[in-house]
């Protein structure tokens, strides 16, 4: 009984190796957030020197601000939505048909 507790071994989990500005959302998320935002901010300027629309303006940033929260958090097992999408067009793009030549082994 002692033997086997002496050789087991633990895995922690969960563990953060960068600094988090809330679970899931790091330094690296609010950059991609600030540059999303950037250019969402010159697209809304466009949109309201055509349309003159101030709500449309208003909501607008808002839903890009907190989407792209959104979509950039991390979850448990460290992926969020835009590292998924990637994961799916990577796959895609992926070679899915292996053609092989058939021979006969027993030749």
């Amino acid at each position: 009984m002692d033997e086997r507790k002496k050789n087991t071994l633990y895995i922690p989990q969960g563990l953060k190796t960068r600094v988090e500005i809330f679970d899931g959302y790091g330094k690296e998320e609010l950059f991609k957030t600030i540059i999303v935002t950037l250019i969402a901010g010159v697209i809304n300027i466009v949109s309201y020197a055509i349309f003159k629309n101030v709500v449309f303006a208003v909501v607008f940033m808002l839903i890009v601000i907190a989407g792209s929260v959104m979509m950039l958090t991390k979850d448990k097992t460290n992926i969020s939505v835009v590292d998924q999408v990637g994961f799916i067009i990577k796959f895609a793009r992926s070679q899915k048909k292996y053609p092989y030549k058939y021979q006969d082994e027993w030749k």
